[in-house]
């Protein structure tokens, strides 16, 4: 069983196409390193797909979600002043 403590959402779409090592590139980009047990979240430009990279410890994991009708909705945050 993938154990996941924590997941983190990309502000950033990504390429459905995109493998797991860019992926990584991402996460490695934007944190340094792969977090063990964290997953990390992206969607596409469309918000019709959405991809999750977890690290468990010993490698890597990326799945895949594509909706066929609708789309993700997106959430706006408001920034502290």
């Amino acid at each position: 069983m993938i154990r996941i403590e924590e997941i983190w959402l990309a502000s950033e779409p990504l390429n459905m196409r995109a493998e797991p090592d860019t992926a990584l590139a991402r996460v490695m980009k934007v944190f340094g390193a792969a977090r063990q047990h964290c997953g990390y979240l992206f969607a596409n430009q469309r918000g019709n797909g959405m991809k999750m990279l977890v690290h468990d410890g010993l490698g890597v994991w990326l799945s895949n979600r594509r909706l066929n009708q609708g789309k993700f909705h997106s959430i706006e945050f408001a920034t502290p002043e």
